[in-house]
């Protein structure tokens, strides 16, 4: 009998998490790049339980997205993909005050998505207000931004190491990490592992399930929603903070690395907007070939970008 015939109510075979990994490989060799990126993954994790409650905890919050930079090109809602916005090297900024990230240098998900609510990517409002209520210690004085880096070494070697530093010196005792593409996905789940092994817990805020769980992280709360909005959904400040909630709580209670609760919310009635991203069934030829001059073009000034910030080059074909 078929679920249609018997009327079961079984979900879309398609409403799943979306599989980054091979739906990005399968979309670079169709622009027509060479060996596929090798993703990091990890058999052993990190794992560092609090020394304290939650509400004597001191929390920082780290995240991918760009300060605004005037001048750079359009970075503003549903803005296409911009290099020239990116950054390079590891940033901090005040934590008692707003500000003005974008995400518009990262591959988020464009057709379903678009950027417009800081907060469904950069909850520091959000994790401020649980300082106030009393369910975390304090906010770490400073947030910290880590860059987009498809370089394993430049990650593990430069960024990485300069992260944890200045998460040591706040005097961090946890950490909550926000990425928001798929290389973004991986560049926290690193650091998260590097903060754990300095005796720092980490909980990872993210969309791309199995990037995260094939690198390796201790916790990981999964929001079934089109990239860009690991933090809950745009406009609906109840979805963020119970996103947020879900974070936090997973730093107390998660038992054991590998440690992974999936959020209950749904992006939308239907899961049609899973099938999009970097699907190739669903380009045409001409499409291809034009994002192809598109990536390039893109990579030409994101090199350009790392030269002149003394950053070593990437390489590979992937999310830049």
């Amino acid at each position: 009998m078929s679920s249609s015939e018997g009327n079961l109510g079984f979900a879309a075979a398609h409403d799943e998490p979306i599989g980054y990994i091979a739906r990005t490989r399968r979309y670079y060799r169709a622009l027509g790049y060479g060996a596929p990126y090798e993703w990091a993954h990890y058999t052993d994790v990190p794992f560092h339980r609090l020394a304290q409650p939650l509400a004597a905890t001191r929390v920082v919050l780290v995240t991918t997205a760009a300060p605004y930079q005037p001048g750079k090109g359009d970075q503003g809602p549903g803005a296409p993909y911009n290099a020239a916005a990116k950054f390079y090297a590891v940033y901090s900024g005040d934590s008692s005050v707003d500000h003005d990230l974008r995400i518009s240098h990262v591959a988020i998900d464009r057709a379903h998505t678009t950027a417009e609510d800081a907060g469904s990517y950069f909850p520091l409002p959000a994790l401020r207000e649980q300082a106030r209520s009393g369910r975390i210690g304090s906010v770490a004085a400073r947030f910290h931004g880590l860059p987009t880096n498809r370089s394993h070494r430049t990650t593990l070697d430069i960024d990485i190491p300069d992260l944890v530093a200045r998460c040591v010196a706040d005097g961090a005792q946890a950490a909550v990490l926000v990425p928001n593409c798929p290389v973004c996905h991986q560049s926290v789940s690193l650091a998260a592992r590097a903060l754990e092994a300095s005796g720092i817990a980490s909980v990872v805020m993210g969309c791309a399930k199995d990037i995260v769980e094939h690198v390796g992280v201790p916790r990981f709360v999964f929001s079934d929603f089109p990239l860009g909005n690991a933090a809950g959904r745009p406009r609906d400040a109840a979805s963020q903070r119970a996103t947020l909630e879900l974070a936090l709580e997973l730093l107390v209670v998660a038992p054991a690395p590998r440690t992974t609760v999936r959020s209950p919310q749904r992006w939308s009635a239907s899961a049609d907007w899973k099938l999009d991203y970097c699907n190739v069934d669903r380009l045409a030829t001409e499409e291809l070939q034009r994002r192809r001059a598109e990536f390039d073009a893109g990579k030409r000034e994101a090199e350009r970008l790392r030269r002149e910030a003394g950053v070593p080059s990437s390489r590979g074909g992937g999310h830049d």
